[in-house]
């Protein structure tokens, strides 16, 4: 069961204007902008290489 305000319509969901570009896609982005390296104020590029060569050898 809903709750509905005296007065106010009650909306549908399937009568909301759709979220899609023409093309299908969503018009939200995939991630946020602070969401990436440089919005969490990070260098770009990563260290993943170093990560690897620091591995220790039981991990092989």
């Amino acid at each position: 069961m809903t709750h509905q305000e005296p007065g106010r319509p009650v909306v549908r969901a399937e009568d909301r204007p759709s979220k899609l570009r023409d093309d299908g896609g969503s018009m939200l982005p995939e991630r946020a902008a602070d969401d990436t390296d440089q919005g969490w104020g990070e260098a770009t590029g990563g260290n993943d290489a170093w990560l690897l060569e620091q591995r220790p050898p039981h991990w092989d």
